[in-house]
């Protein structure tokens, strides 16, 4: 392979530019098409046949994992490197059953991403230091029981609620006071609280009612 060709998939322009500003630097690396949401991916896939999609989750039309499960069931021989900012167990597990030939942090180093480019181009895998070698070798021996029960498809959160967010969230729909969530998570009452009213103001509810019919419309619990 003379050079890497590469298409960009992400909706956040700032973000393309930064990683195609990244690749220009490496002389064996072409970034040959961009694009800003999961369809248009396939279209410019189809289009350009490059040999790596670098491809976040969060993005409109088509979620990242859904890009790269399509790609896998088409067979297209495009390498998928998914580029993210979630490092939660499931997103992993799904992006890895779709098919993904790695999956790196945004917030990894220069050296790394490099690193994981070139060796998902060249055929091999590559998963960031970041993601748990336990569910790693949980994924391999086929100890997924863990994420079969979930939703099979991937379920956008536009909230982005942290692991902490959802606990508070489930015992606030159990009506749960403020003590008795602090007594069960083994926070102080004040934290509670600060938890409450940080997960509310993020769902932009007023109240218990709002808040359990927004949490059962984006499938929060």
């Amino acid at each position: 392979m003379d050079k890497i060709n590469v298409v960009l998939a992400d909706d956040h322009v700032l973000v393309r530019d930064g990683i195609r500003a990244l690749l220009e630097d490496q002389t064996g690396v072409a970034v040959i098409d961009e694009a800003s949401n999961g369809k248009e991916a396939l279209e410019v896939i189809s289009r350009n046949k490059p040999h790596v999609l670098i491809v976040d989750i969060r993005m409109p039309e088509m979620n990242g994992i859904e890009v790269v499960g399509e790609i896998s069931k088409l067979n297209l021989g495009v390498k998928t490197l998914v580029l993210s900012m979630h490092d939660s167990e499931e997103y992993v597990v799904q992006a890895i059953q779709a098919g993904a030939d790695g999956y790196l942090l945004k917030g990894a180093s220069k050296e790394e991403f490099l690193k994981a480019l070139n060796k998902v181009a060249s055929g091999g895998k590559y998963f960031t230091g970041d993601v748990s070698a336990i569910i790693m070798n949980n994924f391999v021996n086929g100890n997924t029981n863990n994420v079969s029960s979930q939703k099979a498809s991937f379920k956008e959160d536009p909230f982005k609620l942290t692991k902490r967010e959802k606990q508070i969230l489930g015992l606030v729909l159990e009506l749960k006071n403020n003590k008795d969530i602090a007594d069960e998570l083994k926070i102080s009452k004040r934290t509670a609280e600060v938890h409450r009213f940080n997960l509310m103001k993020k769902l932009e509810v007023k109240n218990l009612m709002e808040l359990s019919n927004k949490a059962k419309e984006f499938g929060l619990v």
